[in-house]
């Protein structure tokens, strides 16, 4: 089946770039990056009652993403080019118009709420307590798709040390589960391209339901 084309863009009216706030700066500084760890940044969700196709789930925020309040921010992170190659938006949205999503039926989460350095300093435990959570948001949102970036943080969050990149077997309630490689630029053996292929058999799947 042909998969339908993305959901149409919510305004064509453009956007201003939502003014930052004397503690979120455009461009953090090292000081600015110290000071966002453990910070925390809210999740972008649609609406009550509008339509979520797709809750894409990242490890936790960085400091950069800490530090600006934007999701996937930090230069180099592949998330937002791998959206729009892949059909999910029209264009590339830049970090600051994560407002944008929701019109488009998406949003982002974490599994862990506060920012680190690296995802290595979380514990198992705060990843399991994390998979409890949004289990949670999951049920009150009701996505159609659940789709969390970064294979290992999801077999450990999820106990299912087996895990691959791609769909998950059906659970037994609540929405369809795929995981998508980690977009950071970290993640050097996940190319650009490779990364786009994995996010567009995501958009495939999402089209095709």
């Amino acid at each position: 089946m042909k998969p339908s084309p993305p959901p149409p863009h919510p305004s064509r009216t453009p956007h201003p770039s939502p003014t930052p706030r004397p503690d979120r700066p455009l461009r953090p500084s090292p000081p600015d990056l110290a000071a966002a760890r453990n910070r925390t940044i809210p999740d972008v969700l649609p609406a009550p009652e509008a339509p979520l196709h797709v809750l894409f789930c990242g490890i936790n925020p960085s400091l950069y993403s800490a530090a600006t309040g934007w999701h996937f921010a930090r230069p180099g992170n592949r998330f937002w080019p791998a959206l729009h190659l892949s059909g999910f938006t029209p264009r590339r949205l830049a970090p600051a118009e994560q407002h944008l999503l929701p019109g488009y039926g998406l949003g982002i989460t974490n599994l862990v709420a506060r920012a680190t350095a690296q995802a290595a300093e979380l514990d198992p435990a705060e990843l399991r307590a994390g998979a409890e959570r949004l289990a949670a948001l999951v049920a009150e949102h009701r996505p159609r798709i659940l789709a969390v970036a970064g294979v290992t943080a999801y077999r450990t969050a999820f106990a299912h040390p087996h895990a691959t990149i791609g769909p998950q077997p059906p659970p037994p309630a609540g929405p369809r589960v795929w995981v998508l490689p980690n977009p950071s630029g970290l993640n050097a053996s996940w190319t650009t391209p490779r990364l786009v292929a994995a996010f567009r058999e995501l958009r495939e799947a999402v089209g095709g339901q």
